[in-house]
C-alpha cells in the first residue's frame, strides 16, 4: 500500500495538455482556475495542472514541424533545475518560479500541479552545470560546476553560488554530467537524460522536490517513467527514478501527489506502483475516439483489483468539450465523441475509480459538458470504498458493479459496446456470484444520468451507450 495519504480520493482536476499542448501560459491557467473555482470546485474538482514544457522558450512555435523543438533553450537555475519560461509565466521572474501562480490558485481554494519529465536537462549535462548536493557525513552543501581555465582545459571547481570564480576541490566535481545517463532517453521528447541510480542522483531529485515544495506544488505528473516504451526489452527502466521521486517527496516536507505517465502501466509492477506513487497511467494517451474508449474496458478489467485508497490506476484525461492539441493539428475542435460515448466514458471512469483530469478549455464549456462533470450521483461512485468489479464483457456489451462499503450503496453499470441498439442486462444473480460481488436484491433501480426508475438493471441501449444504476435500499 502507498506509504502516504496524500490522495484519499482519486484526484479530480484540469490539465492544460488536451487544449494547449505545449503552449499554455499564465493567463490561460488563471482563467481556467477562476472557472473551476466558480463552477466545479463544489463538486470535488480541485487540481489545476500545468502540463509539458512550461520551461521551454518558444514552445509550440514550430508546431507544423515539431511538437517538441530539438535543442531549444530551457529556463534553468544554477542547480540544473528547470524554471518557468518568463515570457509565458511573467510572475515567475526574479527567482519566484511558480510560487506566485501557486499562491493565486491556492487563494481560490484549489490545488496546483505541474508536469515534469523523468531525468535531468540535457543542456545541463552538456554544460556541466552544478547540482545541489549535500555531502554525506559533513552536512556541507556543495554546489559544483566546471569552469574553463586560462589554458582552455576543464577543471573541477567548487561553486560558491555568488561568483563566477570557484576553487578547485581535489579535482572532483559533482555536476549534471556526472549523474546524467546518456543511454537513458525519452523517445518522443528531447529535453532530458535519465538520472543514474546513485547518491548524487538522489540528491538531485531531493533538490527538485525542495524547489517544488517552496513553490507550493501539490501534484506532480512525471512523464516517461511509468512505461519507458522506447526500450521494449526494458520498459520499466525508470524504476529507480520512481523510487528516487518517492523518497524526495517524503523528505521535502510537503504532501505532493505523484502521478506516473505514460502507459500502459505494467501489471507485473502493480505493487511497485502502489508502494511509490498515487496514480499511474494504464493506457497511452487517450483521445476522443471510440476505439480509445473501447480498449479501456479490457484495461480496467486487468487493473480492477488494484484500486485502493491512495493508489489509483489512471484511465487518462477526459477529452471532452473544446480541445486542441491532439494528433498534431494543434487546432481547436469540439470532442469527436458522441453524447452517448461521453456518458460511457464518465460512467466507466467513475465506477472503476479512476482519477478525473479534464482536458478541455474550461472557459468554453457548454451546458452538456458541464452536466457530465457535475452529476453528483455519477461522481459518488468514484470513492475507494466502492470496490469495482466487472460482471461480464463480450464483444458487444459489458457490465460493472460496485458497493460502497461505508454507505451500503450498490451500483450497476451496463454498456452497449456495439454499433447497433441492443438490450443489455445485469439482472442475473449468477453474474455477481461468479465475479465475487454482492448481489443487489432491490426492487427498483434509479438510473443516475436521467433519474428514471427501472425494475432491474436492464435496458435497451443506443450504440456505445450506457446506463448507471443505484439500487434502492
Amino acid at each position: 500500500m502507498n506509504k502516504n495519504d496524500f490522495a484519499p480520493l482519486p484526484p479530480m482536476g484540469w490539465n492544460s495538455y488536451d487544449y494547449y499542448d505545449t503552449t499554455v501560459d499564465e493567463a490561460h491557467v488563471r482563467a481556467n482556475a477562476d472557472y473551476m473555482a466558480a463552477h466545479l470546485k463544489e463538486y470535488g474538482w480541485e487540481y489545476v495542472v500545468v502540463d509539458i514544457q512550461w520551461y521551454a522558450r518558444g514552445a509550440g512555435s514550430m508546431r507544423s514541424q515539431y511538437q517538441y523543438i530539438p535543442y531549444s533553450h530551457l529556463e534553468m537555475d544554477e542547480y540544473s533545475r528547470l524554471l518557468p519560461d518568463p515570457e509565458r509565466f511573467p510572475s515567475s521572474v526574479n527567482g519566484a518560479g511558480f510560487r506566485p501562480l501557486s499562491d493565486y490558485i491556492h487563494s481560490l481554494g484549489l490545488k496546483f500541479g505541474i508536469h515534469i519529465m523523468r531525468g535531468i536537462p540535457r543542456q545541463a549535462a552538456h554544460a556541466h552545470t552544478p547540482i545541489k548536493y549535500e555531502q554525506s557525513g559533513t552536512g556541507a552543501l556543495l554546489a559544483w560546476k566546471y569552469e574553463q581555465s586560462i589554458t582552455g582545459a576543464l577543471s573541477a571547481r567548487k561553486y560558491d553560488g555568488s561568483s563566477s570564480t570557484a576553487k578547485t576541490i581535489d579535482g572532483t566535481a559533482v555536476t549534471a554530467a556526472d549523474i546524467a545517463d546518456p543511454s537513458s532517453i525519452c523517445g518522443w521528447n528531447p529535453d532530458m537524460y535519465g538520472v543514474r541510480d546513485c547518491a548524487e542522483g538522489q540528491a538531485y531529485y531531493d533538490s527538485l522536490m525542495e524547489l517544488y515544495a517552496s513553490w507550493g506544488v501539490d501534484y506532480i505528473k512525471c512523464d516517461d517513467i511509468c512505461n519507458t516504451n522506447i526500450y521494449p526489452h526494458n520498459p520499466y527502466s525508470g524504476r529507480h527514478e520512481i523510487e528516487m521521486l518517492a523518497r524526495a517527496i517524503q523528505r521535502c516536507g510537503r504532501p505532493i501527489v505523484l502521478s506516473l505517465s505514460p502507459g500502459p502501466a505494467l501489471i507485473e509492477q502493480a505493487n511497485h506502483y502502489k508502494t511509490h506513487a498515487n496514480l499511474w497511467r494504464i493506457t497511452d494517451d487517450l483521445w476522443d475516439r471510440w476505439s480509445d474508449i473501447l480498449q479501456m474496458f479490457a484495461r480496467c478489467e486487468l487493473w480492477q483489483d488494484h484500486v485502493e485508497r491512495g493508489c489509483y490506476p489512471d484511465c487518462d484525461m477526459l477529452p471532452l468539450g473544446r480541445i486542441g492539441g491532439g494528433f498534431g493539428e494543434g487546432q481547436e475542435r469540439s470532442t469527436n465523441l458522441t453524447h452517448d460515448e461521453q456518458r460511457t466514458l464518465m460512467t466507466l471512469w467513475c465506477i472503476f475509480g479512476s482519477p478525473l483530469m479534464l482536458g478541455a478549455e474550461m472557459t468554453k464549456l457548454d451546458a452538456w459538458t458541464l452536466s457530465l462533470l457535475t452529476n453528483r450521483d455519477i461522481l459518488s461512485m468514484r470513492t475507494p470504498e466502492c470496490r469495482p468489479r466487472q460482471l461480464f464483457r463480450t464483444a458487444d456489451a459489458a457490465a460493472w458493479t460496485a458497493c460502497n462499503e461505508k454507505t451500503g450503496d450498490r451500483y450497476v453499470a451496463i454498456f452497449n459496446l456495439s454499433d447497433k441498439e441492443r438490450t443489455v442486462s445485469a439482472a442475473d444473480p449468477e453474474l455477481y456470484q461468479a465475479a465475487g460481488a454482492a448481489v443487489p436484491s432491490a426492487q427498483s433501480y434509479t438510473e443516475l444520468w436521467t433519474g428514471q426508475e427501472y425494475v432491474s438493471p436492464s435496458a435497451v441501449l443506443p450504440p456505445h451507450g450506457c446506463c448507471a444504476f443505484r439500487a434502492a435500499r
